[in-house]
């Protein structure tokens, strides 16, 4: 177990300071705080295998072991909580389709070794590359299409089943957020989720049977992956969202903290590509660092490894009750209908603010092009057979947005009609 200084008296922060990843409070006060990250993961955590047919417990007790892990890799430098991905959904429902569950979580295990191969790369290389392959219009645009492709499917399997139920919870996620701040507000999705739950009992669309059946102790369902090459491009680009994730966790903690991390991204990557890999080994759902969390350290200030040590061990209790899996496998289509248009939504507006972050000139052809086309392909959900594999709107956008930009790039340049982009133009 890793060793942290105790911050002042261990009962106080002064309102100029913060308590450092190295640091910790009193372990009465720690333990309360990984319990609030606890609350700020787990709505959205359990989402993803509720959305995918994913075992809940298995994927709850894989991203409390990835969290863990996650803090071993990175020497307990970068304070995160390792919760559900929501970029790999469409990929995921994707291979089900086609294939089986097995083949889907074969595309996940192959994608986060992938992602932890990049991460030792960037240790060596750094991170300068990254922007020179994909400029801020681009990296937006990918992170876009994946939110915009997924509604479609949630409105036909969730939304469209229970029209009414998915409404209002959708209207108590949007009052949730407006009217509660701190940490009421962090999580105003699991509260709207509640409150949307507690509509759809009393209009009678839950069946609690499997809840009375379930044992209160007892390990969760485990499942194996099976490899299928040919949906490996469905998976990848997945990969760039995950490194945006990570380079925007591992820089806003930074930033937070008054320390230069970014040293510490390739460890972030290799460790959440590895914690994706392991979870996927035995039926979990993919892990990426979470925001959620960022918020609650923000509104402790308290950014101690301390406390996610505390979430992660948690995190792997609450699994090793499949009465707790039974409870969220309750939650019906409307639920997830309303709180899905949310979450997809949610994505692609963080595509939309990378554009703004990086102040990407939408007057240049060149930008409108690239965004516009990428984003068609995936709302449209274009598909691809190629020699075996599978080219889903997803991949054929990601494809699109770098195609069209560095092509764009490359013969203006030739032809002197587009001059060499400025940071200022986001490429």
């Amino acid at each position: 177990m890793p060793r942290w200084t105790l911050h002042g008296d261990g009962r106080t922060v002064a309102p100029d300071a913060i308590v450092l990843p190295g640091e910790r409070l009193a372990w009465p006060l720690t333990i309360g705080i990984g319990a609030q990250h606890v609350i700020a993961m787990f709505g959205a955590t359990f989402l993803v295998p509720l959305i995918t047919g994913f075992p809940p417990s298995t994927t709850l007790l894989f991203s409390g072991i990835g969290t863990l892990l996650f803090l071993v890799i990175t020497k307990n430098r970068v304070p995160s909580y390792l919760g559900s991905s929501f970029a790999f959904i469409a990929p995921i429902t994707a291979s089900t389709q086609a294939d089986s569950m097995g083949a889907a979580l074969g595309g996940v295990l192959m994608t986060g070794l992938l992602l932890a191969a990049l991460g030792l790369v960037v240790q060596k290389v750094g991170t300068a590359w990254i922007g020179h392959l994909m400029p801020p219009v681009v990296m937006g645009s990918i992170v876009a299409l994946i939110g915009l492709n997924l509604v479609p499917t949630t409105y036909e399997n969730n939304f469209s089943q229970a029209p009414l139920t998915a409404t209002l919870t959708l209207i108590a996620i949007i009052a949730c957020t407006a009217l509660f701040k701190g940490l009421l507000g962090r999580v105003s999705v699991l509260l709207g989720v509640i409150i949307g739950y507690v509509i759809a009992v009393l209009r009678g669309e839950v069946d609690f049977t499997p809840v009375a059946d379930a044992a209160w102790l007892g390990l969760p369902e485990f499942h194996h992956p099976t490899f299928n090459p040919g949906l490996l491009p469905i998976f990848l680009p997945v990969i760039v969202v995950l490194l945006a994730e990570n380079v925007g966790h591992v820089t806003s903690v930074g930033t937070m903290t008054g320390k230069n991390l970014d040293h510490m991204v390739g460890r972030t990557l290799t460790a959440d590509g590895v914690a994706t890999a392991l979870s996927a080994t035995f039926g979990g759902s993919p892990t990426t660092t979470y925001g959620e969390n960022i918020g609650v350290m923000s509104a402790t200030r308290v950014y101690s490894t301390a406390a996610y040590w505390v979430a992660g061990v948690v995190a792997i209790g609450l699994a090793m009750s499949p009465k707790v899996g039974a409870v969220i496998n309750t939650i019906p289509p409307g639920v997830l209908g309303g709180v899905t248009f949310v979450l997809y939504g949610l994505i692609a507006i963080v595509g939309f603010r990378m554009w703004v972050d990086g102040k990407v000139d939408f007057s240049r052809p060149k930008n409108q092009i690239t965004a516009g086309v990428a984003l068609v392909i995936a709302i449209a959900d274009l598909h691809w057979e190629l020699g075996g594999f599978a080219f889903t709107g997803i991949a054929l956008g990601t494809l699109a947005a770098l195609g069209i930009y560095h092509g764009m790039t490359g013969i203006g340049r030739l032809t002197g009609t587009d001059a060499r982009p400025s940071p200022v133009q986001g490429g």
